[in-house]
């Protein structure tokens, strides 16, 4: 999210006045509901319970993962995630050990995460994002990563379609929850962050997911390390 900050056309953005509305929406339940629950997971969870969980389901994001690379005929790169999943499934404990990014630095054994998903996918076939969508609770997309984001947790993720046998309440619902939860205590040293970054908060996020996002199409899964943005307290540097 944090990968660029020049000004994006707003002619990607045609929905501004709905997607703010939407922005606004998600920052109230975040500061109500959503930040409030993060930080009290951050401050009464040990960090190794922690880190076992943000693993788990990293590993269950490497499914998508390889599918995707696959999709879009990258086969070493499906071959690699599918390398993780098999490693980090079986001897990492269901994911809960990361063996597999161990077994990448201490080895020439390229099996680091990769980053693919379906919205990237059809990035890939020559499908154009559309226009910039701010989604309730799950926040910046577009029309295409949307769509892409639906494919992924219907037909792909392993928790919520792989194995239909999975009761809606009693797991697939507790599952995505905690996931959602994890996801945000991970960003909760970026709030601080994004509110002295710029004075319009919605235009700095709707800009750097658009660019990070064309990105990661770019350059096959990789966000480019010249997109990249140093903070401090008085200004903001783009390495370029």
């Amino acid at each position: 999210m944090l990968s660029a900050c020049a000004t994006v056309d707003n002619r990607q953005d045609p929905l501004e006045p709905m997607n703010r509305a939407i922005f606004s929406f998600n920052e109230k339940l975040d500061e109500v509901v959503v930040e409030p629950v993060a930080k009290g997971y951050q401050r009464f969870m040990p960090s190794p319970i922690r880190l076992i969980v943000g693993n788990f389901f990293s590993n269950l994001d490497d499914v998508v993962i390889a599918a995707n690379s696959l999709l879009q005929l990258k086969f070493m790169d499906a071959v690699a995630s599918s390398s993780r999943v098999l490693i980090n499934t079986t001897f990492g404990m269901l994911g809960a050990i990361d063996l597999a990014s161990d077994i990448s630095q201490v080895s020439d054994i390229d099996i680091n995460k990769r980053n693919e998903d379906f919205g990237q996918t059809l990035g890939f076939y020559g499908i154009g994002s559309g226009p910039y969508l701010v989604l309730p609770l799950l926040g910046p997309s577009t029309v295409r990563d949307a769509v892409g984001i639906g494919v992924d947790s219907t037909f792909i993720h392993p928790a919520r379609a792989i194995y239909t046998g999975f009761d809606l309440l009693t797991v697939r619902t507790p599952v995505t929850t905690a996931e959602f939860i994890d996801q945000r205590e991970q960003l909760l040293d970026v709030d601080k962050t994004l509110e002295e970054a710029s004075l319009d908060k919605y235009e700095f996020v709707r800009d750097a997911y658009l660019q990070r996002r064309n990105s990661l199409i770019r350059n096959d899964g990789v966000a480019v390390e010249e997109d990249s943005v140093n903070f401090d307290e008085q200004e903001i540097e783009i390495d370029d």
